[in-house]
């Protein structure tokens, strides 16, 4: 069994938005050679305006840090905030964003074909990992426990690994009285 990749979201450059209100960092790719059918980012969201189409795309967005957003689609608003549930949408529809109160820290899970999920932790809790690549999304530091054993994330991490190489059930325990949020993160490729 392998050790689950681990990413620190702070050691990645960010790359800004064309439309300039705000910047990505690209944390995850998959496969690693050729075109990605999943991506996973972290986005630093300045300002109000419209994100960017992705057609073929289903696309999963939830806050991190800040009051939240209210994303417009289909003429549809949508409120996302930083204490729930993530937005699940068709990544060609390129929702207009406005920010609820000041700037916002976002996760987002793109993929192309297949089944993808991004559920909120509940500390503690099973999680079981039933699909083919899966991984956890922490803002603070905790302890990740698998079938391979314990393992201590920093804050801002994304461990990610083929579900086989670390059977669930999985859990996340934050350390003691530390804020934050963390989302688990799975995806089945469509054959």
């Amino acid at each position: 069994m392998t050790p689950p990749a681990m990413i620190s979201a702070d050691s990645i450059e960010p790359q800004r938005w064309r439309n300039g209100g705000g910047q990505t960092r690209e944390l995850f790719t998959w496969p690693a050679d050729g075109p990605w059918r999943l991506r996973i980012s972290r986005a630093d969201i300045d300002a109000d305006g419209p994100f960017s189409a992705f057609p073929g795309v289903t696309r999963w967005f939830s806050v991190l840090q800040g009051q939240g957003v209210e994303l417009t689609l289909d003429g549809r608003r949508h409120r996302v905030l930083a204490d729930g549930d993530a937005l699940c949408f068709d990544g060609a529809l390129a929702p207009g964003c406005t920010l609820i109160d000041g700037p916002t820290q976002d996760l987002n899970l793109m993929a192309i074909g297949g089944a993808s999920t991004m559920a909120r932790v509940t500390p503690g809790a099973p999680w079981n990992p039933a699909w083919t690549l899966c991984g956890l999304y922490t803002t603070v530091a905790g302890t990740w426990r698998s079938a391979q054993g314990p393992c201590r994330l920093a804050s801002h991490t994304l461990a990610w690994q083929p579900a086989a190489d670390a059977p669930g059930p999985w859990t996340f325990t934050p350390e003691p009285g530390a804020g934050g949020h963390a989302w688990w993160l799975g995806y089945t490729p469509k054959d």
